[in-house]
């Protein structure tokens, strides 16, 4: 098996385009075969190196290495243009000088649904006969077959009258060249199929399969798009999640575990994926499943690699105390330093939550509080809860009136991971001088 993603850099890798590469490497593993990478960079102006660059940055970020590239399509021109000649030669492309205007006059003759014939008259654009007679018929893994009438085909333009070649001509030669046995890719590709299977046939070379993929939508039944959320990978990354999180959705997108499991491995996933299982449908992107389900991923891993995960995204060292205590409460990377960041870089200023729950009637029950978190023995979690409850329970409090209270002195804010666990990362001497200057304010 041999299969092959081939982006068009014409900026960052969208999520349509992520769950096509990660279709096509996960085909290539689970079949023991090979995926190749080409780079459709043969319009100049929009395929830049930098967009290049963003394109093998999303696939290095998702872990998804390829076998062979990356290839530029730009680089085989002189063989789509050995090609060209030899097609031309053989009788199955004729050049012509047929306009738009000469199609639509040509179709206001024959019927509406009558495909555009040429004759060769020695200059203009390159077309590729079309068989009068018959259907060409594409054979697709997800779909079934499509059947296109050659009576309603155009000659296609396969290259300009300047001899630069169109995509649907350069691809179906890479791939024959490449002998690519499998091309999975969106269903927006399936109507350039036909035109590409025509070349395939005038080359006299074998075909391969094709697998369609759904079109991608928002939760609103809408094609996805930006006002949905995050559209790239690279804005995937920089919410704070994990790509193996990122993987596992995105194969969910279309494709259905034969054990109806959502939480899985790449492990999984690559032992379990078969492009017959995937649907014709459209899928739904939801961000707020992605973010559960980053959650799920991120609480599997280790202390040590949370940390490590945490220190590279925030450029933060030192985190793995907070780690530890936040791991439960966050789904995402971009969720911790909200919650903790208090702990690193002091007190949050909050006026609100000041008002609220360090008020002139609050004084003394903050200040009871203090003398049970300074006596607490060792200073852990444990005994941290177990003193700030026997607080309430001389005062006849309401546990969330203390806890708060506290909560709100040393960080500033109602929100944090458990207050025990937060005392206990800040060590006494910290966390009792907070508390100092919140009943000193």
């Amino acid at each position: 098996m041999r299969v092959r993603f081939a982006p068009s850099p014409t900026g960052a890798l969208h999520i349509g385009g992520a769950r096509t590469a990660l279709y096509n490497w996960l085909i290539a593993r689970h079949a023991g075969g090979t995926l190749m990478l080409r780079i459709e960079d043969t319009d100049r102006e929009r395929s830049t190196p930098e967009n290049v660059a963003q394109i093998l940055d999303a696939l290095e970020w998702l872990e998804l290495d390829y076998d062979e590239g990356p290839i530029s399509q730009l680089s085989r021109t002189d063989r789509h243009q050995e090609v060209l000649r030899r097609l031309l030669h053989d009788g199955h492309a004729y050049r012509s000088t047929a306009s738009a205007d000469d199609v639509k006059a040509y179709k206001a003759e024959h019927g509406a649904d009558a495909g555009f014939r040429g004759a060769d008259e020695g200059e203009g654009a390159v077309r590729l006969h079309v068989p009068e007679a018959g259907a060409t018929v594409v054979h697709d893994v997800i779909r079934g077959d499509a059947v296109f009438q050659h009576r309603h085909l155009d000659d296609p333009v396969v290259a300009r009258a300047d001899g630069t070649v169109l995509y649907n001509f350069a691809v179906a030669v890479d791939d024959a060249d490449a002998q690519i046995t499998h091309v999975i890719r969106g269903e927006d590709h399936l109507s350039n199929t036909p035109k590409q299977l025509l070349v395939y046939q005038a080359m006299g070379a074998r075909a391969p399969a094709f697998a369609h993929l759904p079109l991608l939508h928002g939760p609103d039944g809408k094609k996805l798009s930006k006002r949905h959320g995050a559209a790239s990978v690279q804005e995937l990354r920089a919410a704070g999640y994990l790509p193996e999180a990122v993987r596992n959705y995105l194969a969910l997108l279309g494709w259905g575990d034969p054990d109806d499991e959502s939480v899985l491995t790449t492990e999984d996933l690559v032992a379990r994926f078969t492009i017959e299982r995937v649907s014709k449908n459209p899928a739904r992107f939801d961000e707020q499943k992605l973010r559960w389900l980053n959650g799920r991923h991120l609480r599997r891993l280790s202390v040590d690699e949370l940390t490590r995960r945490l220190e590279a995204y925030t450029g933060r060292t030192g985190l793995r105390p907070a780690a530890e205590i936040a791991r439960e409460k966050i789904q995402t990377l971009a969720d911790f330093w909200p919650l903790v960041g208090t702990i690193y870089d002091g007190p949050a200023d909050d006026p609100k939550a000041r008002e609220k729950w360090l008020g002139d009637e609050r004084r003394a029950v903050l200040a009871d509080a203090r003398q049970a978190v300074a006596g607490a023995d060792p200073f852990e979690p444990v005994p941290l809860e177990a003193a700030l409850d026997r607080v309430v329970q001389e005062r006849g409090a309401k546990k969330r009136d203390v806890f708060q209270a506290v909560r709100v002195a040393v960080t500033g804010t109602t929100v944090s991971p458990g207050l025990p666990e937060t005392l206990a990362v800040l060590g006494r001497d910290e966390a009792l001088r907070r508390i100092d200057a919140a009943l000193a304010a």
